[in-house]
């Protein structure tokens, strides 16, 4: 998520929640015949390519679920992690919380699975996020919330994560998210059975030695040694989202480096996508574009199997965890 201000609450679900399975399937099978998609792609026997999309919302400023499983096809991922808000915040764009993503993993179990969330620094986090891990939640995220990175609050979400055997997505923004990145190493330190996923402005800026922490998104050409580098480098419990405009601009200010990154770093990286739009193809789609320079800039096919599908499968470990439970449940 790329804005700034999370200051407004939201609901936790929407009038989507409330179609019937017949009307919303419908609903989608029309958005998707307008777009010019059929359905065989999604009942083949054999998709194309197999893709994780790590990082995707439910309500994202103010898409409806139909219209995100049509760009998800059209995009071409074959199975997407849907990572809800907090019940005080809507991530900062409107987002869907807990309830949102386990319905609508219901209504496709497989090609959606979700993580579970709630604000960092509230008494009963740990309690509401175990709820849902307990219901079949892989994961804990998108951590987007006003404390420091090594802080009780995160440390007490690392234990959890520990006892579940599931990943923690935080998103690091400077003087905002997830504070001090440059202290991150501590956490990864004294849990290096969790693994967790980076992701964010002040994530993506930090691969150069020389970043100017107040540039969100920096144009420069990168200098080696930035404090994310060093993280993935120095503790294999660390990954990175490649998602937003934040993981595409990582990419495509400096080529030459990132070309280097992504071979170095290629068995911790991430696809994901992060983007709000309808379209899921073309240069108005992110996740498209993201897409894209993956495919341009990793060294060899091995590489982009590894960020696009190898990686995410074995950190979210998906042959031991449970699809979404069925309704009523």
């Amino acid at each position: 998520m790329n804005v700034n201000n999370a200051q407004n609450h939201w609901p936790e679900g929407s009038a989507e929640d409330s179609l019937s399975r017949r009307d919303f399937l419908a609903g989608c099978a029309g958005l998707l015949l307008s777009t010019g998609i059929s359905n065989a792609g999604a009942t083949s026997d054999e998709p194309s390519e197999l893709i994780i999309d790590i990082h995707q919302h439910t309500n994202y400023s103010g898409r409806t679920d139909a219209q995100l499983v049509a760009h998800q096809q059209t995009m071409g991922v074959t199975t997407t992690i849907l990572l809800p808000a907090g019940s005080m915040y809507g991530l900062a764009a409107g987002c869907g919380g807990n309830e949102t993503v386990v319905n609508l993993a219901r209504r496709f179990p497989g090609s959606y699975r979700f993580f579970a969330n709630e604000v960092a620094d509230l008494q009963e986090a740990t309690d509401e996020i175990e709820r849902y891990l307990k219901r079949g939640a892989i994961g804990i995220g998108e951590q987007k919330f006003n404390v420091p990175c090594d802080s009780p609050h995160i440390e007490k979400i690392a234990e959890l994560a520990q006892e579940y055997g599931v990943p923690v997505l935080m998103h690091f923004q400077h003087n905002a998210y997830n504070t001090g990145i440059e202290r991150f190493h501590t956490i990864l330190e004294k849990f290096p059975k969790v693994n967790f996923i980076g992701h964010a402005q002040t994530w993506w800026g930090n691969i150069d030695a020389k970043h100017d922490q107040g540039v969100l998104y920096p144009e420069t050409k990168v200098t080696s040694g930035g404090i994310t580098d060093r993280l993935l480098s120095d503790h294999p419990n660390m990954h990175g989202d490649l998602s937003a405009g934040s993981g595409l601009n990582s990419m495509l200010r400096d080529k030459d480096y990132a070309r280097g990154f992504l071979d170095r770093h290629q068995g911790q990286l991430l696809f994901g996508s992060d983007c709000n739009d309808t379209l899921g193809k073309g240069t108005g789609c992110q996740g498209a574009r993201i897409l894209a320079a993956i495919r341009e800039l990793a060294p060899n096919k091995a590489a982009i199997r590894k960020i696009l599908y190898e990686n995410a499968a074995d950190l979210l470990n998906f042959e031991s965890k449970p699809a979404a439970p069925a309704p009523g449940n």
